[in-house]
């Protein structure tokens, strides 16, 4: 194993390696899903390639409510396997990347003591499904506990409360930690490269023609597999197509959106939930001095990167948030940042977007290219492990078991928690400074802290270890500053560019088009908080 270094500038020899090699397994999608698939299929001991067409985590991957589910939400609906898997998958993913597997009290507020029996009901059941160990069992508070855990909320409704134990991760960074582990296993992973076509011979895919998407760049490459694996998310159908274009779309892409305001104006202290005015329930968290809320869910029929957020969208948050807070209203002033991503669903048509199921389906296209879609984050380690099983067995290959369940991934060795972590940092960081070094990085941590300039450090980091070819892609993906860092990061562009400038070969003029990029795409995606403002 190395130590796990992503480094993705030398892309002209990438593409030279692509035209020249057979691989077992080319999975089209770095998002979640095809990270997972990547590491598992190499751990085992396939050859690898992984095809992104921007960068790592790019689309749905960076764009959930970052949260790993335990399950609870399925029970209602009896699909007691899904509880069972979804209530192991977190307890694993906290032993191999306890950073990115971030315990939080969740806030269930009731109504009545029939609520409250109701709500206690499902949770013995779903901590007997799921192993839950003793010091995650749930709690009941009465409405005066309930006002002292939660000062901000507007608990006149309610009896009582249930609190429980849900995990926080970074969707992203997970999609990075799982990238860089395949890589480090001998899978050969390229970003900003998207396929255009298919070779086919009887029938069958054989090679994919790939395209640099990055600014300036002219690569190309013909990279042939044994199978070939479509885990593109919301461009399945596209991918679909491009092995027939005769065939029906699967998908049904809906739209999410969350809002981020500064922690002081909606001072939760653990994740409360909070039901919408169509009775869904809508999320508000704390995260590294902010509170973001969300999540909506309509039809969208786009397959954008950056979904166009609506007012409606915006206000439906608010108005949810303002009903269940006991604070200075919030409005559109508050707002520092947003996110908006779609969700790849299976179609099932006639039914509400938060009705359609979430479970992910596997089926062979026409040219015998394996396409997984649907599913969820919390899952992705055992959808992973499903489809590389399913491989071996159409290859007829002999491989070794799957040892992604123990195996820790990048800044996950150790174990250390977060805490240890924050301990070591506290000589020269801020306490918050200190968390949020240690839930980005993991052990990683101690050497960007210690660095003259942290902020350098990160972004320099970013690029030898982390895959990063543009400013969005620290910005964004890899330090979340354009959610969680005052004025959306803004101010900090300057410093990350200019230490990124010698690691790519920037001239000034692309160093500052980077930045206004930045700059341009923060604009563009708070229009309409700006308009009403």
């Amino acid at each position: 194993m190395s130590d796990h270094a992503l480094d993705m500038r030398n892309r002209a020899s990438a593409f030279s390696t692509w035209n020249t090699t057979t691989y077992d397994v080319v999975i089209i999608g770095g998002g979640i899903t095809g990270a997972g698939i990547a590491r598992d299929a190499a751990e085992r001991g396939l050859s690898v390639a992984l095809v992104e067409a921007q960068d790592f985590a790019t689309g749905t991957s960076s764009r959930s409510s970052k949260m790993i589910h335990g399950g609870l939400r399925y029970l209602p609906q009896g699909d007691i396997p899904l509880v069972r898997e979804a209530a192991s998958e977190r307890q694993i993913l906290r032993r191999i990347a306890p950073h990115l597997a971030r315990k939080t009290q969740f806030v269930l507020p009731a109504t009545s003591a029939a609520g409250i029996a109701k709500l206690r009901a499902g949770m013995w059941a779903f901590e007997k499904l799921g192993k839950v160990p003793a010091e995650d069992k749930h709690q009941v508070l009465n409405k005066k506990e309930f006002t002292q855990q939660e000062p901000a909320a507007n608990t006149d409704p309610f009896s009582g409360a249930v609190l429980y134990p849900e995990f926080l991760t970074n969707d992203a960074r997970l999609t990075v930690a799982n990238i860089r582990a395949a890589k480090a296993a001998g899978a050969d992973v390229l970003n900003y490269a998207r396929v255009t076509s298919f070779e086919m011979e009887n029938d069958r895919a054989i090679a994919a023609r790939v395209s640099s998407t990055l600014d300036g760049e002219t690569f190309e490459a013909s990279v042939r597999a044994k199978l070939f694996i479509n885990a593109a998310g919301p461009w399945v159908d596209a991918i679909r197509a491009l092995e027939d274009d005769t065939q029906t779309p699967k998908l049904t892409l809906t739209k999410g959106i969350h809002i981020v305001v500064p922690h002081a104006v909606a001072p939760v202290n653990g994740t409360l939930i909070i039901q919408a005015l169509d009775k869904r329930s809508v999320f508000a968290v704390p995260r590294h001095g902010f509170t973001y809320i969300g999540t909506t869910d309509t039809f969208y029929e786009k397959t954008h990167y950056w979904p166009h957020v609506e007012t409606a969208d915006i206000d439906y948050l608010l108005q949810s948030a303002n009903k269940a807070l006991r604070v200075d209203p919030l409005t559109h002033n508050d707002i520092t940042s947003l996110w908006s991503g779609t969700r790849p669903l299976i179609s099932q048509p006639g039914k509400k977007p938060s009705d359609i199921s979430r479970k992910d389906e596997i089926w062979t296209g026409p040219g015998g290219v394996l396409i997984i879609a649907g599913g969820k984050l919390s899952a992705y380690r055992k959808m992973a492990e499903r489809i590389v099983d399913q491989c071996v067995k159409t290859l007829g290959l002999t491989a070794k078991p799957c040892i992604t369940a123990t195996t820790p991934l990048p800044g996950g060795e150790g174990p250390q928690s977060v805490e240890d972590i924050m301990a070591k940092l506290l000589s020269t960081c801020t306490p918050a400074q200190a968390l949020r070094l240690a839930e980005l990085y993991g052990n990683e941590a101690e050497k960007i802290a210690s660095a003259p300039n942290p902020l350098r450090a990160e972004a320099e980091h970013a690029v030898t270890h982390e895959g990063a070819l543009t400013l969005e892609d620290v910005w964004v993906r890899r330090t979340a500053r354009a959610w969680f860092a005052p004025k959306a990061g803004l101010p900090d562009l300057a410093v990350m560019a200019s230490a990124m400038s010698p690691l790519l070969g920037w001239t000034p003029k692309e160093q500052a088009n980077q930045i206004q990029h930045c700059e341009k795409r923060h604009a563009d995606n708070m229009t309409n908080v700006a308009s009403t403002s």
